[in-house]
């Protein structure tokens, strides 16, 4: 599982494909994070675990930079 992880060909592929999901009009990420900057009124608990979900690959690949960036 930790190679999983660590692999940074499959950390791109999920930011490009679940990352960025709905390719048309506006991204499911971005339309959320403007929503919580707006003070997230009327958000429900499937819209939290949506924004968890699309923010996961970028979580993942942050932690990757930081890893390498860091490793000595």
């Amino acid at each position: 599982m930790k190679a999983i992880f660590n692999n940074w060909k499959l950390i791109g592929l999920l930011c490009l494909t679940l990352g960025l999901a709905q390719f048309f009009h506006e991204h499911h990420l971005w339309g959320k994070l403007k929503w919580i900057a707006g003070g997230a009124a009327g958000m429900n608990a499937m819209d939290w675990f949506d924004l968890v979900f699309h923010g996961f690959p970028f979580l993942l690949l942050l932690r990757k930079v930081c890893i390498s960036f860091f490793k000595k």
